[in-house]
């Protein structure tokens, strides 16, 4: 997480310069903090920040990029707002908002009983509940910096040929929560470095924000629309690691005369405690409509076993998967490593795999 300067806690890629205390007066102006977003730049450290830790900032130097805003409580973000991520602590864009619904496993109903269900074990029934996510654009200069922790290039979508596992990433697209979000403001007339940035969103000193969509972002949703919105998210926290992931469908392709059938899925592992842990293995269990139950074991995720402390606390990946039906279930466990050399299981929450049955069209990709 990103904290002030005044804690010595220092993240790679960006952090908080504190310029004053909490306001004095009343109201919500007089009791927020007064703070700069702040990055990393190659050059001299700048002096007023000697006394922070040498170690992370040798050879560095702070640029201001903006200036932090209030984090909304209520509402939901607008096109164009600028943000730092508030985990990965990458610049960002938000290009639109999703509703989605948030099955959060560790605030299950507590009347409900226990059941079996498809996943094989035992859990209490998870009613969904409406929660804000947004597609984003990752500035290019900071995946570079977040790279260990987070896929830059996280949306997927089908090829447009006959090769049913061919599969193309569209670069720095993420999807994010709304409290992922740290929102700030920037005179700047081109705060974001991604080459989607200009054909997207257009300056208009006049809006707030400032940035606001151009006809090729609307026509590109549009166009887009069932292969980018997410609609389901789950989350289940165990020995305080918490998994979130986020389904997606990619639509049919026809191999061999039969359907095959594509999903994304979108991994958050979160460290909610002080001990060092690291990802060694994955189980998945993946059910078909069609009847079929396999299981998946492996070393780490996307060929990494990556180490969640308290200095970086996340890792988000995504994968794929098909099936030869319409709809499945997949769930499972991730084995963690503790420094004792001990091991334990978290649970990854099921979720299920359902396809688009009414489109028709397949995913279509970039259309400008």
């Amino acid at each position: 997480m990103l904290e002030c300067l005044e804690r010595g806690c220092w993240e790679t890629g960006s952090d908080w310069k504190r310029e004053g205390g909490l306001g004095g007066g009343s109201g919500a102006e007089g009791n927020r903090c007064s703070w700069e977003c702040v990055r990393y730049r190659e050059g001299a450290l700048p002096a007023k920040l000697l006394s922070a830790p040498r170690n992370r900032l040798e050879g560095k130097v702070l640029e201001t990029v903006g200036v932090f805003e209030a984090p909304k409580q209520h509402g939901k973000y607008e096109t164009g707002q600028l943000f730092l991520h508030s985990v990965f602590g990458y610049r960002g864009i938000v290009l639109f908002p999703w509703q989605a619904r948030l099955y959060d496993r560790d605030v299950a109903s507590p009347v409900t009983e226990k059941s079996e269900n498809v996943a094989g074990h035992g859990s209490k029934e998870v009613k969904g509940k409406t929660h804000t996510y947004y597609q984003v654009l990752i500035d290019a200069r900071d995946c570079p910096h977040i790279s260990q922790r987070s896929q830059t290039e996280a949306v997927t979508f089908l090829a447009n040929h006959d090769d049913s596992r061919a599969l193309y990433a569209i670069p720095g697209l993420d999807y994010v929560s709304h409290e992922d979000i740290l929102p700030y403001s920037s005179t700047d007339q081109v705060p974001i470095q991604h080459e989607l940035f200009e054909r997207f969103l257009m300056y208009d000193q006049t809006k707030v924000p400032p940035f606001v969509a151009r006809d090729t972002l609307c026509a590109w949703q549009e166009k887009n629309h069932p292969w980018l919105e997410l609609s389901d998210v789950h989350r289940e926290t165990t020995e305080n690691i918490r998994v979130t992931v986020i389904p997606f469908y990619m639509g049919m392709r026809e191999a061999q005369n039969s359907h095959v059938y594509w999903w994304r899925y979108c991994i958050r592992l979160e460290n909610l405690d002080s001990e060092v842990v690291q990802l060694r293995e994955r189980h998945w269990r993946i059910f078909s409509l069609s009847g079929t139950l396999e299981t998946v074991r492996g070393r780490g995720v996307v060929g990494r076993e990556p180490v969640l402390s308290k200095e970086q606390p996340a890792f988000q990946y995504s994968s794929h998967v098909s099936l030869q039906a319409s709809s499945g279930h997949m769930w499972g466990t991730f084995r963690f490593e503790r420094p004792d050399g001990s091991h334990f299981d978290v649970r990854i929450p099921p979720f299920s795999l359902e396809s688009n049955k009414d489109e028709k069209t397949p995913p279509s990709g970039l259309h400008w």
